[in-house]
């Protein structure tokens, strides 16, 4: 392993020399992104004018980074940083559900190069935040480029990364990015979180998204006061309300950590204890896992769901709003687990538009025999067992009560 320049610098000369013509480079993502070197990799870009980009979800506008100065730039999940990207033209997104993601980096979209932070651990340099599909890149045996970044929690699972291809190439003291809250839930969020909470069967899984909703879910939880196993593509600071309230009945699973520096340094204690709270997506999202006991209710949203029971995340007609992620992978398992749900939970209006239509503004994200369960503020539209006629009337009595 090379020797660390200076903390807080990047050593542009020793990236460049890691950077062959042509050559892919994969940026771990989430919140722990290196983007500490994010302006010399862009300048590299612009002096060599074919490298290629390769990117996982950007909770944040990954400033610093220019991906017009890249040849080819893809993401396999776009999130809310790569949403001017995508709709510039200057990111392709590239239609992938999460637990897919290992085979592709591995296979069709295998990079040159690897580019992460790490954190300093007795045993070497370690992930941070997150895992996500990093750990295949690592395995299919990419030459890594590490930033030592030592405000990075120790919160992952995983042996550290492979000497003999890890080059440091800079250090730095920015930590995790700190995802501010999306406001207080509203009250229909907090009526949706009510109406989950009480479908809940004792000792359940709980999977949710981060959010307003998510907020809303973990403050019923809260309310209602029985313990719940937590396992989740993303994991928000609720999850240590829930754990300082008792309510967690097992050490929580996650593959992204995204939140405040609360929920970094409760998962950074819990990862230097031996009880590392993210895992690579080979473990967080394996549907046989998922659906095994303890049962599985998987709480995820949309952006519409069809008269049909069908769910589109990815956006509007006019605008890219997030990618597939782990919401088919979480609803798929779900609707396999004994006595779990797959719950889709919504908003009945956005903005004053309705979010049931009877098109799809883009392709179908998840499909209708993965979701047991549509939620709105007004009601819960339970679908098992029903024909589509049926599934139609009770959704549309969940938008139109008393209609």
């Amino acid at each position: 392993m090379n020797d660390s320049p200076v903390p807080g610098t990047i050593d542009a000369a020793a990236l460049g020399a890691l950077v062959r013509p042509g050559a892919r480079v994969a940026v771990a993502d989430g919140c722990g992104t290196p983007r500490a070197a994010f302006a010399a990799l862009s300048a590299l870009a612009r002096e060599r004018g074919d490298l290629r980009l390769l990117l996982g979800w950007m909770p944040a506008v990954p400033d610093g980074l220019d991906l017009a100065a890249f040849g080819d730039a893809r993401t396999v999940m776009p999130g809310w940083g790569l949403r001017t990207g995508v709709a510039e033209g200057h990111v392709r997104s590239v239609p992938v559900r999460l637990s897919a993601t290992p085979a592709l980096v591995s296979g069709p979209l295998r990079p040159d190069l690897l580019l992460v932070g790490a954190a300093p651990d007795p045993l070497g340099l370690v992930l941070g935040s997150e895992v996500s599909w990093v750990r295949a890149v690592i395995e299919a045996g990419v030459p890594i480029a590490a930033v030592v970044d030592e405000a990075l929690p120790r919160a992952a699972a995983g042996a550290p990364l492979p000497d003999d291809r890890t080059h440091v190439i800079g250090g730095a003291h920015l930590g995790p990015n700190e995802v501010p809250g999306t406001g207080e839930p509203t009250d229909e969020h907090r009526a949706i979180g009510r109406h989950v909470a009480g479908l809940l069967p004792e000792g359940a899984r709980l999977q949710w998204a981060p959010g307003q909703l998510g907020q809303a879910v973990v403050a019923a939880v809260l309310d209602r006061g029985r313990p719940v196993h937590v396992d989740s593509g993303l994991l928000g600071d609720g999850v240590v309300d829930l754990d300082e309230a008792g309510l967690l009945a097992s050490d929580a699973v996650a593959t992204y950590l995204v939140g405040s520096r609360r929920l970094y340094d409760w998962a950074d204690e819990r990862g230097r204890a031996g009880r590392p709270v993210v895992h690579g997506v080979e473990h967080t999202h394996d549907p046989a896992r998922l659906a095994a006991d303890p049962p599985l209710v998987a709480v995820n949203t949309a952006v519409e769901v069809d008269l049909d029971g069908q769910v589109n995340v990815e956006g509007t007609a006019r605008a890219v709003v997030g990618g597939i992620g782990g919401h088919p992978d979480y609803a798929a398992a779900a609707t396999r687990s004994r006595r779990g749900l797959s719950v889709v939970a919504l908003a009945s209006t956005h903005r004053g538009v309705p979010t049931l239509v009877e098109r799809l503004s883009r392709p179908v994200t998840t499909a209708s025999h993965d979701v047991d369960v549509v939620i709105t503020e007004h009601g819960v539209a339970d679908l098992r067992g029903r024909d589509r006629p049926e599934r139609r009337a009770a959704l549309r009595a969940v938008w139109e009560p008393g209609a």
